[in-house]
């Protein structure tokens, strides 16, 4: 049976669960060693050099512009993109990474869930405008199963989207399939319509060899707007009013349709999670598609706060000036943001913005920035620290740390990540007790521990 991991639409799927059928991927999975491709970027035009690295459980996907001195860490999540325009860019401060959306494809088609991808330029190579030749060289080195439960995201209700024309809409679901629906009216008719399961073989042999295409007129007027600087016959295909330009002709004989599902894959991909749902998608491009993956994690949010059962915040919630009166902690070691409500002397919700100005971030592996466990741990106490402190009794006093014990990190905390911590109360004496604290980011359980504290006078 599936165990409800943070909220009433994530679960994760034990090993018996046919969520894809014959094809199940319950367990987490990366590569078994490096991968590295070169090639031309095609809306920059520039060289560019990736490798794909093996990631531990919980990592997810993570870029890393390896070409910059800092070596800004960018992850694959929906709430990164910063532009749509013919493409999936994400990007994090004035650093960016351009076309992500096929390589993001290759991951959620072979079910890839832990990657580092080193990128030595500013965007992921076009190969011949399919994600064929990634496909061949993943599967070259293999995977590696990594024997952890995946969060897999099913959906209660429908989700649905439209802009003019365009419509997306996702229904519940036992297992990933796509039904997509295209048009264009402008050089030339296309009318094609794709009906497909989403399993490992379907993606390699069906989707992942649809090459993107474009129409000969728009060329001038996309590379006026400094796109498509990269754009040849031998990485995507032209259409004219009298057929398409590339002499070796189509691949399939709706590879449009085809490529448009390669490129809703990998747009979907940015919800940090597998997704089992009936997708229904009509003229959908990359701009529905983000802002479909978007409202999804605004819903699962909204699902991640139910399942801590925050009460009503009210005038219980507390910012940064009032956390201050009560807490003596100060820069740089006030790890609290913000308290979001406290249930009496039984529970507090808590949270803390990571960013990557943190100083501890300079010195704790400056290449792959990753929060230190101890600090999270630190920050959990914090937390507590504000339950105790905030009763009258306990004013002006302060709590200091006597043990752990069930110490668990679950999953790297890094850069741009939001940490919603809990901490319940177990057991409460006059001035020691027990509290168990969990930290979450993004619905997932990071780091959870107990914690032994004592109330004594300042």
């Amino acid at each position: 049976m599936p165990l409800c991991l943070c909220a009433s639409c994530f679960y994760l799927i034990s090993s018996e669960l046919q969520c894809f059928s014959e094809e199940v991927y319950a367990i987490q999975r990366t590569i078994k060693k490096e991968v590295e491709f070169k090639g031309k970027g095609l809306h920059t035009g520039t060289d560019t050099r990736v490798v794909l690295k093996p990631a531990k459980p919980n990592t997810g996907i993570i870029f890393i512009r390896k070409d910059l001195p800092e070596e800004p860490v960018i992850e694959a999540i929906g709430n990164n993109v910063v532009d749509s325009d013919r493409g999936t860019v994400l990007g994090a401060s004035s650093v960016k990474i351009r076309t992500v959306e096929h390589l993001l494809s290759v991951c959620a088609g072979l079910f890839i869930d832990n990657l580092y991808i080193d990128v030595y330029g500013e965007e992921i190579p076009a190969f011949d405008g399919s994600a064929k030749e990634l496909v061949d060289e993943i599967i070259k080195v293999g995977f590696d199963d990594e024997h952890i439960a995946k969060q897999i995201y099913r959906l209660k209700e429908p989700i649905f989207m439209k802009e003019g024309e365009s419509l997306l809409i996702a229904l519940p679901s036992n297992e990933l399939t796509v039904q997509m629906t295209i048009q264009h009216n402008k050089t030339t008719n296309i009318l094609q319509y794709k009906n497909i399961k989403i399993t490992e073989e379907n993606f390699i042999k069906e989707i992942a060899p649809a090459r993107t295409y474009g129409f000969f007129e728009e060329i001038e007027e996309l590379r006026s707007r400094g796109l498509i600087k990269g754009g040849e016959l031998s990485n995507a295909i032209v259409i004219t009013k009298d057929g398409i330009m590339n002499k070796e002709g189509l691949r399939f004989e709706d590879e449009f349709v085809r490529h448009k599902i390669l490129d809703l894959l990998g747009d979907l991909k940015l919800l940090g999670a597998d997704i089992c749902a009936n997708i229904i998608g009509i003229k959908s491009g990359h701009k529905l598609n983000l802002k479909f993956v978007k409202k999804i994690l605004r819903l699962y949010q909204i699902d991640a706060s139910q399942y801590l059962k925050i009460p009503d915040i009210g005038e219980e919630q507390l910012d940064i000036k009032e956390i201050k009166k009560i807490l003596p902690h100060r820069y740089p070691f006030l790890l609290v943001d913000r308290i979001l409500s406290i249930d009496g002397d039984e529970k507090i919700i808590g949270v803390k913005n990571v960013t990557i100005n943190e100083e501890f971030f300079q010195g704790h592996f400056p290449n792959y920035p990753i929060m230190p466990g101890v600090l999270i741990v630190e920050a959990m106490a914090q937390v507590g620290g504000v339950l105790l402190l905030s009763k009258k009794e306990n004013a002006g006093k302060i709590v200091f740390f006597m043990g752990l014990d069930n110490v668990k990190f679950r999953r790297p905390v890094v850069p741009g990540d939001q940490i919603i911590f809990e901490v319940v109360k177990i057991k409460l004496k006059a001035k020691t007790g027990v509290m168990h604290g969990s930290a979450y980011v993004n619905g997932q359980l990071a780091a959870e521990a107990d914690l032994k504290y004592s109330i004594v006078d300042e």
